[in-house]
């Protein structure tokens, strides 16, 4: 079976990353899709609990969609990868990033051992990924023609657009008292 993995801070969770979730498994670049939302590292700031954020993540679980809640402090891609194909050795895993994690891919830790797996690239605005496959020599699936949600989670947090948070993820905001 194609595992996808999609990881993030999911901070909070929003209907671009579930769109980009189901945009995977409706066109079967994936079977199934294992969400990993991350602690705290070294790159994010006042992430909301962890618990809170796969609470959230929860309500989009369905048989296609699960969310990883055991192994989420992993500081680096590459140690949550060995530890997921000992979980799921009869898959094949794919990890899923965007755009932008593909231009520093080569400044993450032993990105070399990350090439080992299949890795689908969320291409934004169809922009020309070669300069940088070239220079990787992976095994990558470029996704071109995605209609991307140009939000991110922390300009959802700070603008307060509500319209792009799922009616059921909102809720659980306001009846938590989280971010704002």
């Amino acid at each position: 079976m194609k595992l996808g993995i999609f990881i993030g801070s999911f901070n909070p969770p929003h209907k671009g990353h579930i769109d980009v979730v189901n945009y995977l498994l409706k066109r079967k670049y994936v079977d199934k899709i294992l969400i990993v939302p991350t602690g705290n590292y070294w790159d994010k700031q006042n992430l909301e609990n962890i618990n809170h954020r796969v609470n959230m993540l929860k309500f989009f679980e369905n048989k296609k969609i699960k969310v990883d809640n055991q192994n989420n402090n992993y500081q680096y891609t590459i140690d949550l990868m060995r530890k997921l194909e000992k979980i799921y050795v009869n898959d094949d895993l794919y990890l899923i990033i965007g755009m932008d994690n593909l231009i520093n891919f080569n400044k993450w830790k032993e990105y070399q051992n990350l090439l080992k797996y299949h890795i689908i690239v969320m291409n934004r605005n169809n922009l020309d990924v070669r300069e940088y496959l070239d220079k990787l020599n992976g095994n990558f699936i470029v996704v071109s023609n995605y209609p991307f949600i140009n939000i991110s989670s922390s300009e959802i947090i700070k603008k307060k657009k509500y319209n792009y948070l799922d009616e059921k993820v909102l809720n659980y905001i306001k009846e938590n008292n989280l971010y704002w």
